[in-house]
């Protein structure tokens, strides 16, 4: 019976030791990520508009915020959309052209918030020295875009505002970090991309015909989230949020040391990098002016016969994840 007391009161001591150790430490083992679980996968583009994205993970955000994520950097955001649509990712951000088609296919993910948007970060450039000053002295030429990006939709609009048919001149589907070789190399005319890429391609002789805004278009770089992972880990998705959320203030409180991890993690130079951060906003939001930039890009890529119907906006949108602004 001694020793069955001797046992007991030793549990206690050690449980009391335990609390004490929890109240010095602030409970550091409760800041780490449940190990037990898999990690949430998070495919984001290494871009410039994913600034966000990039600070959070360079941070640890996300640990800090209690919750496990496998970072997964694409290229490009129909990259992203790809590993959503496939199952590799979770979480995949991608521009409003890539979340539309997307979400007009009605699949199982829900576009969540804008982390970042801008409405001059899509340009078309062309060499210095060539006769191409709009949208009228492109018939007949090479441009090179990403198709089934938010600067293709941006590209297409600004070629209907200015009465050209995109088979008037030659569309040459390439990958951003190709373009500036490409232009330099005089293989083609012309191309439209979103930062950094017209950045990098200035620092060749390039130079800006036009930029892609004025068009009534932000360019919201969306979060989506597969169903599977809303419904089975819900706090874990806000916590994600939260520390975007977070990665958002550090950009608006110290540019300077968040244009430094955007150059280590897109490898350019903070010469390219602080005035294309510059063409952004960063914000985590889901407003009335983001929905009706989404509602009028839809209607016009119907139009044009890149997607087929029109996405049913309650179902592809799910904003009750969003913590509160700051």
């Amino acid at each position: 019976m001694q020793n069955r007391n001797r046992n007991v009161r030793t549990g206690l001591l050690i449980v009391a030791g335990i609390g004490l150790l929890a109240a010095i430490t602030g409970c550091v083992w409760l800041a780490q990520p449940n190990d037990e679980l898999p990690k949430i996968r998070f495919a984001y583009q290494n871009h410039i508009g994913s600034a966000v994205c990039m600070v959070a993970v360079e941070l640890n955000l996300f640990q800090e915020e209690r919750v496990a994520v496998a970072a997964l950097p694409f290229n490009s955001g129909p990259a992203c959309a790809e590993a959503l649509l496939s199952g590799s990712a979770d979480l995949g951000t991608m521009g409003d052209t890539t979340a539309i088609i997307s979400a007009s296919r009605s699949g199982p993910y829900r576009i969540l918030a804008s982390h970042g948007e801008g409405e001059h970060r899509h340009r078309v450039m062309a060499a210095a020295d060539a006769a191409i000053r709009s949208a009228s002295d492109l018939p007949g030429r090479t441009l090179a875009v990403k198709k089934g990006t938010s600067t293709y939709g941006g590209l297409l609009a600004w070629l209907a505002a200015s009465g050209i048919q995109p088979e008037e001149l030659r569309i040459l589907d390439m990958g951003p970090t190709e373009m500036p070789d490409a232009l330099a190399a005089g293989s083609i005319d012309a191309f439209a991309a979103s930062e950094p890429t017209p950045s990098v391609a200035e620092t060749r002789g390039a130079r800006e015909v036009v930029t892609l805004g004025g068009l009534g278009n932000a360019y919201p770089i969306l979060v989506l989230a597969h169903t599977r992972v809303l419904q089975s880990r819900p706090d874990e998705i806000r916590a994600v949020l939260r520390a975007l959320q977070r990665a958002v203030q550090f950009i608006e409180e110290e540019p300077e040391r968040a244009a430094r991890i955007v150059a280590e993690g897109t490898g350019l130079s903070e010469q390219v990098v602080q005035p294309a951060m510059q063409r952004h906003v960063y914000r985590l939001a889901w407003d009335e002016s983001i929905v009706q930039s989404l509602q009028a890009t839809a209607r016009f890529l119907r139009e044009q016969q890149i997607i087929r119907e029109l996405p049913d906006w309650d179902q592809a949108c799910d904003a009750r994840f969003l913590p509160d602004p700051p």
